[in-house]
């Protein structure tokens, strides 16, 4: 994912950030062999996303179309799911890649939208247009983290069973 012209606009901005957060994302996974993309590297989580770098690859995708399909109904802009597999690492670069490229496909045409926009949460929360590509910058960042320290901690080395 090379790095983008910049967007215009406060949307703009939120975008291109997003793009390197995913970029980011993208280079510590593409390395990766199979082994160690499919590992369970957390046993102990209660969270069927979060015990494989595979597992929290999904989740991401799999949220960065939750926000889009969020932000879009809110402004009347049809989404469909795409049908998209991470199951290896090139899977993995591609379809975080399509993702980020989706959700900023949103806004061609109306990068001066304002935050006056609402959009509810799955969970309920509220948030306005901002806010919500904010969350989902955030969300990407923090699992890229949680995937470096898997990849770093000992506690994380992984087991094959």
């Amino acid at each position: 994912m090379k790095p983008t012209v910049r967007r215009p606009g406060a949307l703009g901005a939120l975008m291109d950030e997003l793009d390197r957060a995913v970029r980011d994302l993208v280079q510590l996974v593409g390395p990766l062999t199979q082994v160690n993309y499919d590992v369970v590297r957390d046993r102990e989580t209660a969270d069927e996303d979060c015990r494989s770098i595979h597992t929290v690859v999904e989740h991401v995708v799999r949220s960065g179309y939750g926000y889009t399909e969020r932000i879009r109904g809110a402004l009347d802009v049809p989404f469909v799911l795409p049908d998209y597999v991470v199951a290896t690492p090139l899977d993995a670069l591609h379809e975080l890649q399509t993702m980020a490229f989706t959700l900023a496909g949103t806004f061609e045409g109306r990068w001066d939208l304002e935050s006056d926009v609402r959009i509810t949460a799955r969970s309920g929360r509220i948030y306005d247009l901002e806010q919500l590509i904010e969350h989902a910058i955030v969300h990407v960042l923090r699992h890229r983290r949680q995937i470096e320290r898997f990849l770093t901690e000992t506690r994380f080395k992984g087991d094959r069973r």
